[in-house]
């Protein structure tokens, strides 16, 4: 896959492999991520603490990556605003974000699997992507 920078290639190898751990960690052991809803919800602090990392990565991500250029670019970059609105949501109302993932574990192995194909496909993309010029 043809991009426009090397860094859109390294971000999609990092985010591919973050998605691969993290659905092999959900098919592997559904019962954490269960115990990780039921520790969110009762604890506030948690929350807060989870928040902050995940909108300061998702703010990185968007200040060194804003590329809307190409399919792979406008990946990255989607990932980047989408943990940057997550992370500002846990940490402003988290009520609505920890419904949905209580909803969302009745399907852990479908989101599992599903974040590991696409992790794969992500990690691929960047590994055999090439940065060039884009007319």
């Amino acid at each position: 896959m043809n991009t426009i920078s090397v860094l859109t290639l390294r971000l999609a190898e990092a985010i591919g492999l973050y998605m691969i751990v993290i659905g092999m960690g959900g098919l592997t052991a559904p019962q954490r991520w269960r115990a990780m809803m039921d520790d969110l919800e009762r604890s506030p602090g948690l929350v807060m603490a989870l928040g902050f990392p995940v909108f300061a990565v998702g703010a990185a991500l968007v200040l060194i990556h804003s590329i809307w250029r190409d399919p792979l670019s406008i990946i990255v970059s989607t990932i980047g605003y989408a943990a940057l609105i997550e992370g500002a949501l846990l940490l402003a109302v988290p009520g609505p974000l920890i419904r949905i993932g209580r909803w969302s574990l009745n399907f852990t192995r479908a989101w599992a699997i599903v974040s590991i194909v696409l992790g794969i496909l992500l990690f691929l993309a960047g590994l055999t992507g090439r940065a060039t010029v884009i007319a």
